[in-house]
């Protein structure tokens, strides 16, 4: 009797061993449901907390461009008045002209930002392929000097140059900033320009050259298409940059008048506010640079597609 009432309970034990092993499984996959949906959650949140407190400031600038109002935050009713004032240089309101200066800072930091964004295209991307046909380990060590300029602060790049034009008795300037910029904007082109390279077939170019091409046709015809999209993306980064920037301008342009946007915004805000037609203006720049990222994304997209068929 004992032996059958212990084999009795034996198979219950073993015919609810399965259950209670398949409810525990049950319940450690919930909770590993449940901590991946935190963390999904948490990182979306992150995400999107990112972008509020990026694109927050950009968004309120946009809002308040159509607003007549000197003061940022005082919305006094809708209108285009800003923008009008702006393209016609005229307040016909106020029955003021709109400041001066401001154009004048515009039209520098146009030119400053055209003029150092090519050179430093092509300095860097002559750079990066010498950089690429150099020894493992000497590319190594001069992609670290490279990288250098990029993690310096804007201070301390702007002093540095402050004080070689001054041992070098060069007048700051238009020059000087122009050469500042250059010097800032290249290692950034020649960081856009290397992944091209990687990519690229490296005997394209002596190929080119049994078949008879000239080392500057080579380089023209067979190598410039291929880095293009890396020196495309590299110019525009500059332009972005030079038209940022502040610091490095503020200790080489001298004491000749020369304003950028950054500086003039910087003087204008000391002698007690903003002029209220740099909000049209910003939201202008804004919306070009996101329209040119949008056209180079797309045209990358499609490039790729086409690569794939």
């Amino acid at each position: 009797m004992m032996s059958q009432e212990s084999r009795v309970k034996s198979q219950e034990v073993l015919a609810s061993t399965p259950k209670n092993a398949m409810s525990s499984a049950q319940i450690e996959a919930k909770k590993r449901d449940r901590n991946l949906t935190m963390r999904r959650i948490l990182s979306q949140s992150y995400l999107w907390f990112l972008i509020v407190l990026l694109y927050a400031p950009i968004v309120l600038i946009i809002f308040f461009s159509f607003t007549r109002s000197k003061v940022l935050g005082n919305w006094t009713g809708f209108t285009f008045g800003l923008y009008e004032n702006l393209f016609s240089g005229y307040d016909r309101v106020a029955q003021v002209q709109v400041n001066p200066d401001m154009y004048q800072a515009l039209l520098y930091t146009l030119i400053i930002a055209v003029i150092a964004a090519t050179f430093a295209t092509l300095l860097g991307t002559l750079a990066a392929i010498g950089i690429y046909n150099m020894r493992q380990r000497s590319r190594r060590a001069i992609q670290l000097l490279n990288s250098v300029p990029m993690i310096n602060p804007d201070i301390l790049t702007g002093i540095s140059l402050f004080l070689l034009f001054v041992f070098l008795g060069i007048s700051r300037g238009l020059t000087t900033v122009i050469i500042a910029h250059v010097v800032f904007c290249t290692p950034y082109v020649v960081l856009s320009v290397m992944p091209r390279l990687t990519k690229m077939n490296p005997n394209i170019y002596e190929a080119a050259l049994d078949l008879g091409a000239t080392p500057f046709q080579a380089l023209r015809k067979v190598m410039m298409p291929e880095l293009w999209p890396g020196m495309l993306s590299g110019f525009i980064l500059s332009i972005t940059l030079s038209i940022d920037d502040f610091g490095v301008t503020f200790f080489t342009k001298g004491s000749s008048g020369l304003n950028t946007l950054s500086t003039f915004i910087y003087a204008d805000a000391r002698k007690g506010g903003l002029t209220p037609e740099l909000r049209p203006l910003f939201s202008l720049i804004f919306l070009t640079m996101l329209v040119l990222l949008i056209i180079i994304n797309w045209r990358a997209a499609r490039q790729a597609k086409k690569l794939q068929r």
